[in-house]
């Protein structure tokens, strides 16, 4: 009879976890199954005889004595998660349900039974015949549900009252080569929903869930989410959901133990190529101030926890003996540095700090000091003028959604406001973005749609007509941009998730203040924001890892004046004495530095010099860096570090303040796992992001940012323009954003000796 068997191979609709357990095959018409332990044939029963059969259930035929035992036990909680299920659905709705709650790619049906199926059988139940009538019912129905390949799984039946049998499994098992093609026969006009239908359905079901529970929509941006589905995808119909007390149980823990191994797992990389300590700041609904501490490595940035520093930050004292504690559990050979925003009582903290442990720094967060320096910009009369004229214009925009739609109509999808990470930086990359939507704008006030637009001859509308065709506004709006977005470049390079910013930030920063000077021409029009960047640069405190790292970094070094090279050399000799504190090795790294210096040996060959461009200057070093081994284990751990502690910092879903409002102990250091968990979660896709410079600025994450530049004002409070969201349009731009490197277009020639003399050297 084997040889007459013919192999059937599954497809992706045999979605029931027993199908990997069993070989299936065609005999005739009649489809077969054998068990892969014990090897026993299956004539008929379904693949829920077969389930029945491995998870040894007892009185449903022969059991398994060969399956694996953690299959068994899988495969039992499969089977009691269904009976679960089945008797809630029982209790909750008597009536059958409806087809829009079985998955998408199956669809239902009623099968017909004739008198003759299964006549004579009788249910270890009942003591009626099944094939007999009761004198309730001349024909028995009972709901079955059938997959693409025509093939029932009998777990699947609904549970009906059949001519006085309650559980109609064992009648379908035994004779199941009747009922197919009776079932066959009856679903043959079946029509399957389209692909477009079952994503809708799909899509509605995430809908209602996110909103009952009062979800974040961003939710659905979280890395998990699509394995999330693509996982219940694949468990088939009938997975049982975790309870409550599974999630704040066994899933939990084991999610910390998870999220525990990938730190271990760090830890080996931070003695290689040093690691940052980020502090960061967290004031959730104005509750306790909460400081947040996070390692960075190139590998990885993970979050090891968060304190209450509500009293703390009070007292610098304190703060250092926090402080402190982060880096023995770290480990003060391991930290190349701590970031913290620049205030007085982390300046004395972090001082204090480097006094006890000298093979470190303390370190001003870069993004902070940048953040300032933008903010001030924004304070200055002109640049005040002009943001208030460009938020004019976004405020009607998206106060109408008739507006609205025809802006996004006319930029092809693209809105005007750009959301950034702080407000200062929402301003400038805003007006960055309407100057490049110039040309559209200006095309959408001159077109019909808009005069037609009863709109259009209101105050606010003429006000932003006016302002789109005024070239007087366009050109302070340019200017601004100019002075401005070289700032936004640094910024977005210090908080870069992609490459560590140490060995850019210096390049980066020299390149701002050449642009300004270069559009202000006249040391007079550009001192002004030359002080502005000198004064907050100068919260540095003068140390000099960011003078480091431009040293090293073989894509700006040669193309430094030699005069400015020597002068920057000091920046290196005092990190060479402060992180390196054997003086042997310390005597081995100065001579290694003529080497480089004068690229000697491999640092002067093609290969290497073609590289320069190419490759992350940490990857470089340790490339072609083996020649001076200790120079290049010197180089990788200056630039392997970040400049921002403001890295990974997104709002965190988890309410933080939560953990320290709760007077019960065990549920504190429940929360505080959750908020671990999360965190790390969070940090697992650093880098691996795309760039969406289209995100929705009306989004209730990006208000805190955008609020200036999307609230109602005076101007649109009495026009007559809709503000229906339900009537906005989709629209899709025509091309994707590309991902731009900030890095690569720094250029080479560092020769301005005013950009590099006097103070500005020391500040840097």
């Amino acid at each position: 009879m084997d040889s007459d068997l013919e192999p059937v191979a599954l497809t992706p609709q045999k979605q029931d976890s027993a199908w990997k357990h069993c070989e299936v095959y065609k005999y005739g018409e009649r489809v077969q199954m054998r068990c892969l332990y014990c090897r026993k044939m299956f004539k008929g029963g379904g693949i829920t005889r077969v389930k029945e059969h491995l998870a040894g259930k007892k009185g449903q035929g022969t059991i398994c004595d060969q399956v694996p035992e953690d299959v068994r036990l899988f495969l039992q909680q499969c089977i009691d998660g269904t009976v679960r299920r089945q008797r809630k659905r029982r209790k909750s709705s008597p009536d059958p349900l409806p087809i829009a709650y079985f998955p998408p790619c199956e669809a239902e049906t009623e099968v017909v039974v004739p008198p003759d199926v299964n006549n004579g059988f009788k249910s270890p139940s009942s003591d009626v015949v099944a094939g007999q009538s009761t004198g309730r019912t001349k024909q028995r129905t009972y709901r079955s549900r059938k997959n693409n390949n025509n093939a029932f799984e009998r777990s699947d039946l609904a549970n009906v009252e059949v001519g006085g049998v309650n559980n109609i499994s064992d009648l379908i098992g035994r004779d199941m080569d009747n009922l197919i093609p009776v079932a066959i026969s009856s679903v043959k006009n079946i029509v399957h929903p389209s692909s477009k239908d079952r994503e809708k359905t799909v899509h509605m079901a995430v809908g209602r869930f996110l909103f009952d529970i009062g979800a974040d929509f961003e939710a659905v941006n979280s890395a998990n989410f699509q394995p999330f589905i693509d996982t219940i995808v694949s468990g088939g119909f009938g997975v049982s959901v975790p309870t409550h007390e599974d999630l704040r149980g066994w899933i939990l823990k084991s999610c910390v133990e998870e999220m525990k191994k990938d730190i271990d797992e760090c830890k080996s990389m931070w003695k290689k190529t040093g690691c940052s300590v980020l502090v960061q700041e967290s004031n959730p609904n104005k509750g306790p101030m909460v400081l947040n501490f996070l390692v960075y490595c190139p590998e990885k940035v993970v979050f090891l926890k968060s304190v209450d520093a509500s009293e703390i930050l009070a007292s610098a004292e304190k703060l250092y003996e926090l402080l402190k504690d982060v880096v023995e559990e770290i480990g003060d050979s391991n930290v190349v540095q701590v970031i913290t925003k620049c205030e007085d009582h982390y300046i004395t903290a972090g001082k204090k700090l480097m006094d006890v442990y000298p093979s470190l720094y303390w370190v001003p967060c870069a993004a902070h000091c940048l953040d300032k320096m933008l903010e001030e910009f924004g304070k200055i009369a002109w640049i005040r003028e002009i943001i208030q004229q460009a938020r004019t214009v976004s405020r009607i925009i998206y106060n109408h959604s008739d507006v609205l739609n025809l802006m996004r109509k006319f930029t092809f999808g693209n809105d005007i406001v750009q959301p950034a990470l702080t407000s200062s930086a929402t301003n400038f990359a805003t007006m960055g973005r309407i100057a490049d939507l110039k040309l559209h704008l200006q095309a959408m006030v001159t077109s019909s749609e808009w005069n037609d637009c009863s709109y259009s001859k209101e105050a606010g509308g003429l006000a932003m007509t006016e302002t789109i065709n005024d070239e007087s506004f366009w050109k302070a709006l340019t200017l601004a941009n100019h002075i401005t977005l070289p700032l936004l470049r640094v910024l977005r390079i210090v908080y870069s998730e992609r490459k560590p910013a140490m060995g850019y930030v210096y390049a980066a920063l020299y390149r701002a203040k050449e642009a300004i000077k270069t559009h202000l021409v006249h040391i007079e029009d550009y001192t002004i924001y030359w002080k502005i960047i000198d004064r907050w640069w100068l919260q540095q405190q003068r140390l000099p890892l960011h003078a480091a790292g431009f040293y090293l970094n073989p894509k700006f070094f040669y193309s430094i004046d030699e005069e400015m090279r020597s002068e920057i050399h000091l920046a290196v000799v005092d990190c060479i004495e402060k992180l390196v504190p054997d003086v042997n090795i310390q005597d081995i790294i100065i001579k290694d530095i003529n080497s480089y210096k004068n690229a000697v040996g491999i640092f002067g060959r093609n290969l290497a010099i073609r590289a320069r461009d190419t490759m992350l200057p940490a990857e470089w070093w340790s490339t072609y860096g083996e020649s001076c081994l200790n120079l290049s284990r010197f180089a990788i751990r200056i630039l392997s570090q970040p400049c921002s502690s403001s890295i990974g910092s997104r709002r965190n879903l988890t309410p933080i303040e939560q953990i320290y409002e709760s007077k019960n102990s065990i549920e504190r250091q429940r929360l505080s796992d959750l908020v671990f968990v999360q965190y790390n979660m969070r940090l697992r896709r650093l880098g691996c992001e795309s760039g969406d410079d289209n995100v929705d600025p009306l989004s209730h994450s990006n208000m805190e940012v955008v609020e200036d530049w999307v609230s109602r004002n005076q101007v649109c409070i009495e026009g007559n323009g809709s503000s229906d969201w339900k009537s906005l349009e989709s629209v899709k731009r025509t091309e994707e954003v590309a991902v731009i490197d900030e890095t690569e277009d720094l250029g080479s020639g560092f020769d301005d000796a005013e950009i590099f003399k006097g103070e500005n050297l020391a500040q840097w």
